[in-house]
C-alpha cells in the first residue's frame, strides 16, 4: 500500500488520512454535485482502510464515522474514484463533477441500521460547507443509487433525506400517500409508460424512453422510491410514486 503525501484539509473540522486513489478532474471540471454513499461494511475502520488501499482502486473525498468524525482522503480539487459507472442528467463522468462522501454504515448487507443523529449532523455540516464553497445547488445532492440504479443501493431507504432537506441540503417533497388505484409495472407498455420514463429522465435518471416497462425501468423506479418514497420500494409505479415524481419536477428551479 502506497501512502501519499498529506495535504491541507478543505473542510475545517476534517482530519486528513490520504488515499492514493485519485486523479485529475476531466477537462478542468469543478464539482457541481455531491454524491452520498454508505460503506456497506460492518466495521468503519476496515472500510476506511479499504478506501486508502491502492489495491482497491476506490476512494472518496470524505469519510464520516458513526460518531461524527470527518476524515478527508482526497483533496476536493482532485477526482476521487467513488461513483464507478454512473450517470446523472446526461453526465456520465460523475467522478469528475462530484464530491464523494462515504458514510460509515453497514447498509443492506448489515440489515440497514439507522444512521446516528450525530453522524447525520456531520453530513449536513459537510454538505453545507462544500455546497457553499463550490456553489452546488441543493437538488444536485444525490445518492449513489440515483446515479447507478440496479447496480448500487446506497445510501439506502433508511437514509434521512427529509432531515437533510429541512437543514437546506438536497431536494425533497413529502411523498404521496400509498393507496390503491391505477399503477404501472414490469411488462406493461404504452403512452403512460413513456410519460413515466420521460419524467424520470427529466429529473436526472439514466433511462431510455421506450414506452415499455422493462427491467431497467423497474430498477430506476426502485432507485427513485429508495430516495423519495422510501416507505415502499417495490419498483411499481403507483399513484404515490408518480405523484411524488411530478411534484419534485415542478419544484426544480428550471421548471418552477
Amino acid at each position: 500500500m502506497t501512502i501519499p503525501a498529506s495535504f491541507a484539509a478543505d473542510h475545517a473540522r476534517a482530519t486528513v488520512e490520504p488515499s492514493p486513489n485519485h486523479g485529475e478532474r476531466a477537462g478542468g471540471r469543478q464539482p457541481d454535485m455531491i454524491l452520498l454513499h454508505y460503506t456497506g461494511m460492518p466495521d468503519a475502520d476496515q472500510a476506511l482502510a479499504w478506501l486508502r488501499n491502492e489495491a482497491s482502486q476506490v476512494s472518496s473525498h470524505y469519510f464520516i464515522h458513526e460518531d461524527g468524525r470527518i476524515v478527508q482522503l482526497v483533496p476536493e480539487a482532485r477526482r476521487a474514484w467513488h461513483a464507478g459507472k454512473s450517470s446523472w442528467a446526461g453526465e456520465t463522468d460523475i467522478n469528475s463533477c462530484s464530491i464523494g462522501i462515504e458514510i460509515a454504515n453497514p447498509g443492506h448487507p448489515g440489515g440497514l441500521p439507522h444512521f446516528p443523529d450525530i453522524q447525520i449532523d456531520a453530513v449536513v455540516e459537510l454538505c453545507r460547507d462544500c455546497g457553499n464553497r463550490w456553489g452546488i445547488s441543493r437538488e444536485r445532492v444525490v445518492g449513489h443509487s440515483d446515479v447507478a440504479p440496479i447496480r448500487k443501493l446506497d445510501p439506502g431507504e433508511n437514509f434521512p433525506w427529509q432531515k437533510l432537506y429541512v437543514a437546506g441540503i438536497g431536494h425533497w417533497v413529502e411523498p404521496g400517500p400509498i393507496s390503491g388505484g391505477r399503477f404501472f409495472q414490469h411488462g406493461e407498455s404504452g403512452q403512460p409508460i413513456e410519460a413515466l420514463q420521460s419524467m424520470l429522465s427529466l429529473y436526472g435518471y439514466d433511462i431510455e424512453i421506450t414506452g415499455t416497462f422493462c427491467d431497467r425501468t423497474k430498477g430506476v423506479v426502485e432507485a427513485f422510491q429508495r430516495h423519495f418514497r422510501p416507505a415502499l420500494v417495490d419498483g411499481i409505479a403507483d399513484f404515490s410514486t408518480i405523484d411524488t415524481l411530478h411534484r419534485l419536477l415542478k419544484a426544480l428551479p428550471k421548471y418552477s
